[in-house]
Order: structure tokens, then C-alpha cells, then sequence
């Protein structure tokens, strides 16, 4: 009957890490969520520990992939990206789609974090899905083409396995490069001041065009059925340590800013 039921709990668990990919895997949610720790104020960290119970920002980061599994969120779907169409050089509201997107999930979770009336619950699953969000932001496909689906349609082989490009940048890369979430964290770029304010400068549309025009690039550089492998991993594994640092420093600014 053990045995049963540990390969029953096997199987779900399987099937719900299925259905809930899609934004740098579990391990870059998190080590974006751990690098954020590290750039917070005191004031912050401190109303973030006592909304979340203590726990810190890398424990809820995949809260948002975590919840697809349940019917009732299903209306959050939309809200992991955003899409441009690629003849248009802005986001425009009146364009946006109806159910939501990234950048207006990223609005709505700071808006409620900032408002008094907000309730703790409200304020804590807004914060949750916050710290996932800004990670989505930095993953370039996350503001890739709607009639590829981000990159989900454009099928390659990663390594001798089947995949998309979108999978490939999702957590293909990162799981490939074999370091935890805290290894991944602590190494980072030593930035200077003038390059870690660069990084913080701007506002949210401004990251939102930087990361489509990285997509951009990336669709450019890749073709529907190509085999990709270490010489794709070589020259695409440092934007990934880039992208997950700069989605850390821009979610601490974020936070600090709605703590200040």
C-alpha cells in the first residue's frame, strides 16, 4: 500500500510540474527571488517577512506556476506575458488583451500591495504572484509573438530531445548548467554602482521593450527544427545569469519602492 501510494504521489507531482511550466523554471524564479533578498531595505524586508509569515522571497517564488493546477486561477493564466505585435513599437492598453497580461498583472499586484484598504490576504497573494511575475518580465519569451505562443511553437531539438525554444530558455539551459537556486544567486556579476543603478533605471514599460527586444534578437538567431546544444548554451548562458540578476535588482527596487 506504501509503495502505491509513493508512486501515486510521484505521478501528481509529475503532472502538476508539467502543467505548471512555463517562465524560467522553478530554479530561476527562485534565484531571481533570492538575488531580490539581497537588494532589499530593512523596511522592506521586514514588512515582506511578516506578510509571508516568515518565510522568505525564493519560497513563494513559483506560487503563480504553483496554482495553475487549480480551476478556480485559471483566469490568471494571461497574466505570466505579454504580447506585441511585432510590427507595433509600443504596448498599448486599448490593444491589450482582455483577460489580462504581464504588464498589467504587474500593475494590479502594486497597487494592492500600496493600498490601506487592501486585506492581508489579498496583500499576500498579490505579493506571491508579484515576485513571479517580475521574473516572467526578464524571460524574453515571456514578451515573445502571440501567434507562436512565445516561442512554444517553434519546435527544436535540445540536444537529441525534442523542445521549443521557449522550454530551451524556460529551464532547459538552466537545468543543463546544474547549479541550485542559492549557487545561482550567489554567483552573480560584481556590479558598480553606476551599472547597478543602469540596471534599476526606468520603469516598467522600459524593461518590458528591453526584454522584446532581446526576444527579438532571440527569434531571429534560431530556426523551426534546429538541433541546439553546448555552442547555443555557450553563447546564451550568460543573458540567462544577466536576465535572472536583473530581475532580482528590478524586484527589490519594485518592492522597496511600495515599502519605502
Amino acid at each position: 500500500m506504501k509503495n502505491f501510494l509513493l508512486i501515486a504521489f510521484f505521478i501528481i507531482v509529475s503532472n502538476v510540474s508539467f502543467a505548471s511550466g512555463g517562465d524560467w523554471g522553478k530554479t530561476g524564479h527562485r534565484a531571481t527571488a533570492e538575488i531580490a533578498e539581497k537588494h532589499l531595505t530593512e523596511k522592506a524586508k521586514k514588512a515582506i517577512s511578516s506578510l509571508l509569515d516568515g518565510y522568505g522571497l525564493a519560497f513563494v517564488a513559483n506560487y503563480a506556476d504553483d496554482i495553475k493546477s487549480d480551476p478556480d486561477y485559471k483566469k490568471y493564466g494571461p497574466w505570466h506575458y505579454v504580447n506585441i505585435d511585432p510590427g507595433s513599437k509600443e504596448y498599448k492598453l486599448e490593444d491589450a488583451s482582455e483577460r489580462g497580461d504581464l504588464v498589467q498583472a504587474i500593475r494590479k499586484c502594486v497597487e494592492v500591495l500600496k493600498n490601506k484598504s487592501s486585506t492581508r490576504e489579498e496583500k499576500e497573494f498579490h505579493l506571491k504572484m508579484l515576485i513571479h511575475f517580475v521574473g516572467d518580465l526578464h524571460q524574453p519569451f515571456h514578451t515573445g509573438h502571440a501567434e507562436d505562443k512565445g516561442g512554444n511553437d517553434i519546435q527544436v531539438r535540445w540536444f537529441n530531445d525534442g523542445s521549443n525554444i521557449h522550454r530551451v530558455w524556460d529551464s532547459e539551459m538552466i537545468d543543463f548548467y546544474q547549479m541550485s537556486y542559492t549557487e545561482l544567486a550567489i554567483n552573480t556579476k560584481n556590479l558598480s554602482k553606476a551599472e547597478l543603478k543602469s540596471i534599476k533605471k526606468g520603469k516598467l514599460l522600459d524593461w518590458v521593450y528591453e526584454s522584446r527586444a532581446m526576444a527579438e534578437d532571440l527569434y531571429a538567431g534560431v530556426e523551426n527544427g534546429e538541433k541546439l546544444g553546448y555552442s547555443y548554451m555557450y553563447e546564451h548562458m550568460p543573458t540567462v545569469l544577466d536576465q535572472l540578476q536583473k530581475g532580482g535588482i528590478r524586484l527589490a527596487k519594485i518592492l522597496n519602492d511600495i515599502y519605502s
